[in-house]
Parts: structure tokens; sequence; C-alpha cells
């Protein structure tokens, strides 16, 4: 078996004051050993990957000039964070990441009281920050925050939000812009980290503020010397509008110079108010195959370090992502109408290939969630076919718009979903869990769940043929491995489907794509299984059928019981007066936590076993003794 290689200087490292009672001159070999372990440690088991590369040395100069955990470090874009772990006392479990029981994928609060704010969703740091900052004030403490945004989160109307707030405020807040954009490289070097430091010393603050003190006096002198201030400074640094927003702009410096950093962090940890850094790193930093492709690194699983060659797993189907993106592709030849939209999504989503072929009709925006579901409702508005392509924990920050701005105006807007239910390694935060419940209490909206690959894309198409907002949402990766039909034909709208005909007087509602532990559960007590289909409108005429039919009935989703298809259910006997036993199957009022999607299943009560345990605990008081042929 390998052997780990040597780390003299990380494996002594077990809290932040470790790392600080280490010589300035030492941080250098710091960074490399640490950039070492994680190439060494994620190569084994997987996990996200350039982006931590990016942000060593950028972790280890703030965990040296700040007393962390007193001060707080708050993280933005959490896959950024595997260097902040091993630093913080979790060096020797990373290889559990994402894992059962192992460390979380992101930072977390219950696990480390370095975690200062939970993050799984982008660019919500300078908000929590700001927060934290105005906390210190108010209790007059003497804490220093620093909010450290990037990879792509500063394209959020959340972010600019907050930097309107913070600096309107005298409020002592450090935001950090980790920019890995390569356009900038040319800024970083020498020049650069001059001027960071300089305009970070004190001496410069000192005569910058006392000089303003002056001029406020003269009008007209101020606002010339304003003006030339900023038009000074806009020649040389970008960070005219991060000025005009109230902070003090600082940068670009060089995030790979550990020594330029714990300069300009020590200078910028005494200012006052709110300053603003901007850090230029690279994505990937320092292992090759990451920085020639940073996205396909993103988050790779177990690869060859030497080699740079992944490990892949043999794929018996498409995924459901696959399917998505072939009949994208598909509808946008037939219909010149139909156009993509992703939130920064194209990959995972799996639109690539439309990108490729549909350049003209393809919209990434970025990570703004919200923009993307009103530019979606804009399109529709003058007759385009937009086809939203989103994960369910992403659509949570859109729903605002998705009520006021599409269904509202009952406008054609297609939501594909994917990610719908349990997810697996990426845990709580990514869990699409209340999906189903969110859309089915908002008007104009049809719900659809596929039980297999071939519905998704068949809903996907009868999506497509409607006049108002239907959403479609299917789990991660692979199906059933059912075979796909080209041709696309519409299902009847609220319209389900008995896959098995039972004996007993049992029925199984079943909604998406846990159809197989449904039919499963049903051969072992010959019960009835429904296919339903649709959530919102639900059939109704199907549901009420099944009622009068059988004695009891159950529910099955992958969507939080709460609020979910299996309420609608009850709701529906609720309103036709009918008072029958009925088993709602689903996810539990509680976040699922990392580890495998069999895992994440196990966890809620979801795999196959526990579903047919409960429905045979359930179905037995009720059941009815066959009847004994009378003797001859």
């Amino acid at each position: 078996m390998e052997s780990s290689p040597p780390y003299p200087l990380l494996s002594a490292i077990d809290s932040t004051a470790d790392l600080r009672a280490l010589p300035e001159e030492r941080l250098g070999e710091v960074a490399a050993e640490l950039r070492d372990y994680l190439v060494h440690t994620v190569s084994q088991m997987g996990g996200h990957f350039a982006a931590g590369l990016g942000t060593v040395e950028l972790t280890v100069a703030l965990h040296y000039v700040f007393n962390t955990p007193h001060d707080r470090i708050v993280w933005d874009v959490g896959h950024q964070a595997y260097p902040h772990k091993v630093l913080t006392g979790r060096r020797d479990r990373l290889k559990t990441i994402k894992q059962t029981d192992g460390l979380a994928p992101f930072p977390a609060r219950h696990e480390s009281e370095y975690d200062t704010f939970g993050v799984g969703h982008s660019s919500t740091s300078i908000s929590a920050g700001l927060g934290m900052a105005i906390a210190n004030q108010l209790t007059g403490g003497d804490r220093r925050v620093a909010a450290i945004i990037g990879d792509g989160a500063m394209s959020a109307g959340m972010a600019w939000e907050a930097l309107n707030h913070a600096g309107s405020l005298d409020t002592d807040l450090l935001v950090i812009l980790n920019d890995n954009d390569m356009s900038i490289s040319a800024n970083v070097g020498a020049l650069s980290n001059y001027f960071a430091r300089v305009l970070s010393g004190r001496t410069y603050a000192g005569l910058r503020e006392g000089s303003k003190s002056v001029l406020r006096r003269m009008p007209t002198v101020w606002e010339l010397a304003r003006r030339s201030e900023v038009h000074a400074k806009g020649m040389v640094l970008p960070g005219t509008i991060f000025e005009e927003l109230g902070f003090n702009y600082i940068g670009p410096v060089d995030g790979h110079d550990v020594e330029a950093l714990v300069k300009t962090l020590r200078n910028m940890r005494g200012l006052t108010g709110p300053q603003f850094l901007h850090v230029a790193t690279r994505k990937g930093k320092g292992y090759a195959p990451a920085e020639a492709d940073p996205i396909k690194w993103h988050g790779p699983g177990p690869f060859d370090a030497a080699s740079g060659t992944m490990i892949k797993e043999q794929a018996s189907g498409p995924t459901y992502s696959q399917v998505f993106g072939q009949w994208l592709c598909d509808m946008a030849e037939r219909d010149p109408r139909v156009v993509g939209i992703t939130p920064a999504m194209r990959e995972g989503s799996g639109m690539v290939e439309f990108e490729r072929r549909f350049p003209d009709r393809y919209f990434d925006v970025a990570i703004a969630e919200q923009h993307a579901v009103t530019l979606a409702a804009g399109l529709a508005c003058e007759g385009m076919r937009p086809v939203v392509a989103i994960y369910s924990t992403f659509l949570q920050r859109g729903y605002d718009q998705l009520v006021h701005d599409v269904a509202l105006q009952n406008l054609p807007v297609l939501f594909a979903i994917d990610r719908g239910g349990l997810v697996g390694s990426d845990g709580a935060t990514h869990q699409g869990a209340f999906d189903l419940s969110f859309l089915r209490c908002i008007p104009n909206m049809v719900v659809m769940a596929p039980a297999d690959e071939n519905e998704c894309r068949q809903m996907l198409y009868t999506a497509c043929t409607l006049e108002g907002p239907a959403a479609v949402r299917y789990p991660r990766g692979q199906g059933m491995g059912v075979k796909l039909e080209q041709e696309m034909t519409a299902l009847p709208v609220g319209r389900g489907e008995i896959r098995r005909e039972g004996r007993s007087r049992l029925a199984i509602l079943s909604f998406g794509a846990l159809l197989a532990p449904a039919l499963n559960a049903a051969d072992a007590l010959d019960a009835t299984v429904a296919n339903m289909r649709f959530v919102k409108p639900l059939d109704e005429a199907l549901v009420l059928d099944l009622a009068r039919r059988h004695d009891a009935l159950v529910t099955i989703e992958e969507n939080a019981i709460a609020g979910g298809a299996g309420s609608a259910v009850l709701e529906l006997l609720q309103q036709h007066g009918i008072v029958m036993p009925v088993l709602p199957v689903g996810i539990p009022d509680r976040f699922i936590e990392h580890g495998s999607r069999n895992d994440n299943l196990s966890s809620a009560g979801l795999d196959a076993g526990q579903i047919r345990a409960k429905i045979d605990r359930f179905w037995a008081p009720h059941a009815k003794p066959k009847a004994v042929p009378a003797s001859g």
C-alpha cells in the first residue's frame, strides 16, 4: 500500500495557533505541503478540488494574520474551503469528506468553531460577515471579520446588495474577492503588489483620511481632488466601483504570493471601516491538469495523482441530466423558439451539447438564479419557449420570481429541475427535498415527476406544449435503464396510470423515481400500484377510484412529507369526506446530511428494504384474512 508523503510542517499544525507560531519565512513551505496534501488526499477519494488549490496561500495568510477562531473568517462558495479545514484541526479527517459520518463538504457550524457560517449556496459571505461585524460593534467586541467571496459568487445580486449596505456603514469589515478569472493575470506582479502594500499601509490611510477632512472644507477643491483620486486609481487599479460603494479598495494582489498576502492583510487588519481586498488566484494552482481544465477538475472522483487520469465508474446508461440534454437539443431542432437558460450549471445540467449546437439560444447567466427565472419570463412574454435548467436546491433562490414573474402572469416557462430528491455527497445544502411542496401550492403550475428516463423525456415535451408554467423534476444519476423513445408524445395532463393491479385491498400511489421499490413491495403484498406522474394537477379520478376499491392507501415520494404529494392525496380525500388509513412515505422532517445517495435513502427511510418494512407494518392491521374454502 502506498504510504503518505511526509509533511513535516503541516503534520505539526493541529490548530491555527500552531500555524501562527511558525516564522513568517516558513509559510511558503506550509503552502507547498498543504497543496501537495490536497492533491494526494483528494486523489484517493474525490471531492471538490480545483477551487481549493487556488486558495492555499490565501488560507495560510488569513489564519496567520487573523486571530482565528476569535476573529471571524467567513467563506463563500464552500468548495474553496478544503485548505481551511486542513489548517483548523481536521487534517487527518479530510479523507472522510463528503462520506457518511465524515467531514461535511462545506463549512458547517456544528463541525468546527472555525466554521463561522454554514455555506452551500454562494454569495452569502458578505451579508453574513457584515451581520457579525455589526454584532461585534454593538457589543463592544474586538473581533475582526473577513468575508472571502469568489469563484463566480460576485455575479449574484445578493453580494452586491450586501456591498451596497456595508459601504454605507462605518462598520469594520474586510471583504476579500478571490478572483480566479485568468483575464486579470497581467495585472498581477511586482507593481500591483507594491500598490497593494502602499495603499493598505497606515501612512497612506492616514494621509488619505487627513487630506479628506481638510479638503472637505473647500468644496470645489475637494470635488476636484476626489475626482482626481478616482481617475488616477482607475487608470492602474480596477477598484473604482468598490470605492464608489464606500469601500477602501486595495489590489489586485497576487494570491499565490504568501508573503505579499501576509503583509497586505496585516496592514488591512488594522484599518477601520469597510475595506475591500482584490486577490488574483488561479483555480487548480499547482496541479497542471486542474490548471489546464479547472471545470473538469472542479469536483472529480478518485484519480491517479501522478498521471492526472480520472478513475471513471462504468455507466450502465444515461443519467437523467443526459436525457434532458438530449431532449433539449431535439426540441430546439424542432422548435426555433426554444431557448436554454442555466445559472452556471452547464455541465451538471447536461447542456454542453446544446451550447455547442445552439450557441445563440444558450444563456448561462452565472450564479444568478433570480435573474435566470425573470429572464425566462421576459423571453416568454415575447413568444419564446424558455427552458430553465436548474437544480432543485438552487430553484429555492428564485422562488419569489417563480411566483410573481412567471406563475402570476401564467407564462409558458419550463423548469427542468435536476437533483430532485436526495443527492448524496453534497449533503444537506444540496438535497432537493422541498420542490414538490413549494411548487404545488403555486396557482397555474403544472408539476410532473417521472418514474423513469423515458417518462422524463415525454414529460419535458409535454411541458413544452403547455401555455403556462410547468416543472419536470427528476433525480440525480441514472434511472431504471428503460429504452428511450425518440418519438415525443404529449402525456394527458393530470393523468396517472396503473402499473400493477393487485388482488389485495392495498393501493400504493408512487410519485416519481421510487416506483421500483413501490413495485417491489407490491409484489410481496399483491397490492395495486399507480404511477401518478402528476403532482399538480393531481389525477383526482384515479385517487378516488383507488380509494373506493381499497381499504388503505400508501403514497411514496422522494420529497419532504410535509406539504408534498402525499399531502395532496390526503387533502383530496378530506374534501370528499373519505376517511381511510393512509401512509405517506417520504423524506422526514429533518435535514439529511452527506453520504452516498444510497446512504441518504437509507437515512431517510427510503431504501427498498425500509419502504417494504414500513408498508408491511402499516398494512398488517388492515389486511383482511383470505376466506378459507369450505371443506367438502
